[in-house]
């Protein structure tokens, strides 16, 4: 599986139009680009191309959402 940094995975934050949107949780980097959620790469107050693991306890949902979301990496130390 390809590997992803956390300074690569900043570039995937919905920024650029037609480049894919990205978020990492537990180790691995999901592409939410798909997402109707993730609106010009933010989701609420939460923003694509970071690790947004430590968040999802504040979440109303689990991390069962990620499920339906393609896993694109491993995300790993710089």
């Amino acid at each position: 599986m390809k590997t992803m940094t956390l300074e690569e995975l900043k570039a995937y934050d919905g920024s650029e139009e037609g480049k894919p949107i990205y978020i990492a949780y537990k180790g691995k980097v999901y592409d939410v680009t798909e997402s109707p959620l993730f609106i010009n790469g933010i989701h609420f107050e939460h923003y694509a191309g970071t690790d947004l693991t430590d968040f999802m306890d504040e979440a109303p949902h689990g991390e069962e959402v990620l499920e339906e979301y393609p896993v694109v990496a491993e995300l790993v130390e710089s």
